[in-house]
């Protein structure tokens, strides 16, 4: 999710922290988007409503399989032949927005702008809330590793306590940043640490590096009127964590990705959205590899430091790409999917009028070898399924399917649902199973839908905004071999060995 937001260069210090929009200006957001959505909105999800919530029981959903070119009822669940619906657990914290998802042992671990919950997923057909952890901060994106729990925060805090209030940007007393809570004991987790970062933390990845753990903090806007986050915000904060001392841990720099200044986006480049930091980054350890999704440029990068990332190449689009958002890496290697985060994900870019091209993922191989490695565009993919004017859709969260021999993904597409994709030929990707729901609400512009979905250990587990949490099975020959892949942890943004 794209917030209505801002970043100041390097500052760390206590000083100006940006503000949300008020939530009155919802209604005119929502408006606005129904009536043109534009290609570089932005909306804050705080400025939202998410739908409501589903029955609390965790029963199967049932559902049918969804008629060419048909859009199911309000709330309705659909679902290809080869996705087999097993468990709903209702969002633990009614009236905030799910976010990310990670997954260790039998635990899932769930995001939640008002906090995180912890679920024993021992049987993917009754998931079991462990604990559920109150700790507001937009958007509380989510890692582990260890006894260690990472959170994101993106808003401004009146200080960096779970008890904290959102409060103007002007408050000297602000806080935004990074998150540490120590999980040893899953039903009690303790907060431990907090590290603040250059305009926030929006969202975090974990790079495992012997005695170390580094976290490379992912902070951005395209509003410039916030103080602290003003270009030229170019680069990306790094805190390192000692695992035997995690309250030691601290910003250790902030290497700059974009020393000319990135993407200049509009009014040079209509449409895109200027590059004043990266919304997230995926690193692939074993190759010692990153690729940074940065708001108007992608980029790949050398991680053989980790504290001192090195750019190898960095490509635009900037005839349909709005928003670069996240990025997965192939097992080999050799690809690389972009998500566009059209609309900043509150936008209805799944209908007819947007098209197949806008709002999509980009598939990129990976050429050449060492520093002359280059990023080269193949093909656009789009759920071929259109959605309702009242439903905001776009590309968002996915991970890989572990599946032998081919490049398969489950990707999240808000209220546009769970997708299965098939990437092994680069220029001819296709979807191959969904699940969905039919739109929130049939009169106006609705905030829900798959926030993440992602595949762990034989299962698809998608954070619902409004609905919660939703354990998928995917029956497909395609995918069989990946059933047999276990993982003991799983942070997508860390990419494992599958192998």
């Amino acid at each position: 999710m794209t917030p209505n937001h801002t970043a100041d260069p390097r500052r760390t210090g206590r000083g100006s922290r940006r503000a949300r929009t008020a939530a009155a200006a919802a209604g005119g957001l929502l408006a606005a988007l129904l009536a043109a959505h534009p290609a570089a909105a932005t909306p804050d999800p705080g400025d939202l409503s998410p739908g409501a919530g589903a029955p609390r029981s965790a029963a199967p959903p049932a559902g049918r399989v969804l008629p060419p070119g048909g859009i199911p009822g309000q709330d309705e669940i659909v679902h290809s032949p080869n996705i087999t619906p097993l468990a709903n657990i209702p969002r633990a914290f009614p009236n905030d927005i799910n976010t990310d998802l990670a997954f260790q042992g039998r635990y899932a671990y769930a995001g939640n702008y008002g906090g995180f919950t912890i679920y024993d997923i021992a049987d993917p057909k009754a998931p079991k809330t462990v604990s559920t952890v109150l700790c507001p901060g937009g958007q509380n994106d989510i890692s582990v590793h260890g006894d260690l729990l990472f959170l994101s925060t993106d808003s401004s805090r009146s200080d960096d306590s779970c008890n904290s209030v959102s409060q103007p940007a002007t408050e000297k007393s602000s806080w935004e940043g990074i998150k540490i809570f120590d999980i040893k004991d899953k039903k009690n987790p303790r907060y431990i640490k907090s590290v603040e970062t250059a305009c926030g933390s929006h969202t975090h990845t974990l790079v495992p590096n012997g005695r170390d753990i580094f976290v490379y903090v992912a902070s951005y806007s395209p509003n410039e009127a916030f103080p602290d986050c003003r270009p030229p915000h170019d680069g990306i904060s790094v805190v390192k964590v000692p695992r035997k001392a995690p309250t030691r841990a601290a910003v250790v720099g902030f290497p700059v990705l974009f020393p000319d200044g990135g993407n200049p986006g509009a009014p040079t480049n209509p449409g895109v959205s200027k590059t004043t930091g990266c919304h997230d980054i995926t690193v692939l350890p074993s190759k010692r590899l990153a690729a940074g999704a940065c708001m108007g440029d992608g980029i790949l990068f050398d991680i053989r430091d980790p504290e001192r990332p090195r750019v190898i190449d960095r490509v635009q689009d900037n005839t349909n790409f709005a928003f670069w958002h996240s990025a997965t890496f192939n097992e080999k290697a050799d690809k690389v999917v972009f998500t566009d985060e059209l609309g900043g994900g509150g936008g209805a870019t799944c209908n007819e009028a947007t098209g197949p091209n806008r709002g999509a993922n980009g598939i990129y191989d990976i050429t050449g070898r060492g520093d002359h490695r280059k990023l080269a565009f193949r093909s656009y993919f789009k759920i071929p399924r259109h959605q309702a004017d009242t439903e905001n859709c776009v590309a968002h969260n996915g991970s890989l399917v572990p599946a032998a021999g081919r490049d398969i993904m489950v990707q999240a597409w808000y209220q546009g649902g769970v997708s299965v994709w098939d990437f092994t030929d680069s220029a001819e990707p296709r979807e191959i199973g969904y699940f969905e729901r039919g739109p929130l609400g049939s009169d106006a512009l609705s905030f829900g839908g798959s926030w993440s979905a992602y595949y762990y250990n034989g299962h698809v587990y998608s954070n619902d905004i409004a609905k919660g949490l939703d354990v998928l099975r995917i029956d497909d020959r395609r995918t069989d071999s990946a059933a047999r892949v276990r993982l003991d942890r799983l942070n997508v943004q860390t990419q494992p060995v599958y192998r």
